[in-house]
Parts: structure tokens; C-alpha cells; sequence
């Protein structure tokens, strides 16, 4: 029954293209956003993302130039803005390692190994390559989220669309360490939302699926 009704659910979800600006998710929910969003995996476990919760209305309002004036910006209960750390620096990664040794008690010769490569691994690597892999993770916690929001009955709209260098400098993100990458208006579908009922359009399973 249970993984029936996980599919039931993802056939619910749709990009919604009109919230009910005046319906508010509940702080429980958006408290279960925070806690998936922070239960996402993300390669290593290091974690590279950070998420911004914007419940203002005119702070809604003025990102919505900034969005390719996509409505859904200012309409949502809530917008989350998935952004990456900007420097992966061998201190970050050494962070990590003592939350590691605080929350399991591994013993050092086991944790300085892996520690020890993923410190050459990240040495190595450009701030390009570096940036594309924590994008990467960015894209795992939207993905996260879309999947929790559905089971919770919250309506969200992914976008790709809008321009990330003025979400940083209006939102002030390059002082946080941080880059844009993602956003996700939340909340509730409106009732003359037209593409609420429209079927889904989808290849077909064995189209989209091989098994070997």
C-alpha cells in the first residue's frame, strides 16, 4: 500500500504554473523541507550546498525581474534557492572529516586515509570542475525535495530559469561564500491552475528503463 501511494503521489506532482498566493505552508512543512534538504546524499557526504528558505513577499516580488518574470516566484507560500559553496577549501573538507569523528567515534587511522585522498583528489581539480561537481549535488536535493514535497501534498515548481548572478547580488550570497544554482518555488496549486489536470506525458516504462 505504501509503495502504491509513493507513486501516487509522483503522478500528482507537476510543475505548477500558478500557486494560491494567499495559502501559507504550515511551519511543520516547511520544517520537513529543511530536514530532507539536510538528509539529501551528496558525494563523499561532504555536503557542498546550502539552501535558502525566502518567505518575505516583497523580497518574493523583486526576484521575480530576475526570474525570467516567471509569477510562480512571487505567487509560491515560499521559494528555496539551492546554492553551492564557492570554496571548497581543505579546511572545508577537513570539517567534515571532525564531524565524522564527533558524530561516530571513527578512529583516526581509518578517517586519515580517505581524508588524505580526497584533500590530493580536490587539490587537483580546477574551480571549474569543482563548481560543475557541487552543481551536481545541488541537483540531487532539488530532486530530494521534489519527491518529499510530493508525498507531503506541497506543490513546487523546479527552475532553471532565472539568472543567478543577480539572485547573488540581490540576495547577498557572494558574501555568504555562495552561488546560486537552483530555484524552487513551494506552496499550494491555484484551483484555475490549467495544468493541474493535464495527463502526463512520459515514454514508455520499458522505453525508459533497461534491465540487464
Amino acid at each position: 500500500m505504501i509503495k502504491k501511494q509513493i507513486l501516487k503521489d509522483l503522478s500528482w506532482r507537476y510543475a505548477t504554473k500558478k500557486f494560491d498566493a494567499e495559502a501559507i505552508l504550515p511551519e511543520d512543512q516547511i520544517n520537513i523541507i529543511k530536514t530532507a534538504f539536510n538528509l539529501t546524499a551528496t558525494s563523499y557526504g561532504l555536503q557542498p550546498i546550502k539552501l535558502i528558505i525566502i518567505k518575505d513577499k516583497a523580497l518574493q516580488n523583486e526576484l521575480v525581474p530576475f526570474s525570467m518574470n516567471q509569477q510562480q516566484i512571487a505567487q509560491a507560500s515560499h521559494v528555496l534557492v539551492f546554492c553551492i559553496e564557492q570554496n571548497i577549501s581543505p579546511e572545508f573538507i577537513s570539517e567534515y572529516f571532525k564531524r565524522v569523528k564527533e558524530v561516530r567515534a571513527t578512529a583516526d587511522n581509518i578517517l586519515k586515509p580517505f581524508e588524505e585522498y580526497l584533500q590530493e583528489d580536490f587539490k587537483v581539480k580546477n574551480h571549474k570542475e569543482i563548481e560543475n561537481w557541487a552543481t551536481k549535488q545541488a541537483y540531487l536535493a532539488m530532486g530530494n525535495l521534489l519527491t518529499v514535497c510530493a508525498i507531503e501534498r506541497i506543490d513546487a515548481c523546479p527552475m532553471e530559469g532565472f539568472n543567478p548572478s543577480a539572485y547573488n547580488e540581490h540576495l547577498n550570497l557572494n558574501d555568504k561564500g555562495l552561488k546560486s544554482v537552483l530555484v524552487m518555488p513551494i506552496g499550494y496549486r491555484a484551483k484555475d491552475d490549467m495544468f493541474a489536470d493535464l495527463k502526463k506525458v512520459r515514454k514508455k516504462e520499458e522505453e525508459a528503463v533497461i534491465e540487464l
